[in-house]
């Protein structure tokens, strides 16, 4: 692992600009030939791995007219495309290819597993191209994420 931390500088934090004026791109892939249950799954467990890990990217929360608190969003979007396995596979490969780019990745390995240990020693077990991933997270530079999911659909 890098040790470059990937993320928004507090001055870079621009709530009221276009998504699309943000320095970072953040992307979730998922297999869409999976049961919905587990593409939904999938992007949440990535989507949480990739809060956790990049700096920056949530908005204030904020109080609404009742008094009720709403925890703060992806101020610069969060874009979730599709794209089958071999397809998501390129992807993780050519995103861990980049300093630049946060990847975070859920393999089918994780959703077949109920033990979290087994998880990881069947991960282990794996060579890199017999890996199956059910989604894929990534934070980088709006022009290399660009590049990297080249022309893939909004997940429907």
């Amino acid at each position: 692992m890098s040790d470059l931390v990937i993320g928004f500088e507090a001055q870079e934090i621009q709530t009221s600009s276009s998504t699309r004026s943000a320095r970072l791109k953040w992307v979730i892939v998922v297999d869409p030939d999976l049961p919905v249950g587990r593409m939904m799954n999938a992007a949440v467990c990535v989507a949480a791995a990739t809060a956790q890990a990049v700096p920056g990217q949530f908005g204030p929360e904020r109080i609404d007219g009742a008094g009720s608190a709403h925890a703060g969003l992806p101020w610069a979007g969060c874009s979730v495309l599709a794209a089958e396995a071999a397809t998501l596979q390129r992807i993780r490969t050519s995103a861990a290819a980049h300093s630049d780019v946060y990847v975070a990745d859920m393999p089918l390995a994780a959703q077949e597993t109920r033990v979290y240990d087994d998880y990881l020693s069947r991960l282990g077990g794996l060579a890199p191209d017999q890996i199956v991933y059910a989604a894929i997270s990534l934070v980088g530079p709006r022009k290399r994420v660009d590049r990297i999911v080249g022309g893939l659909k909004l997940l429907t």
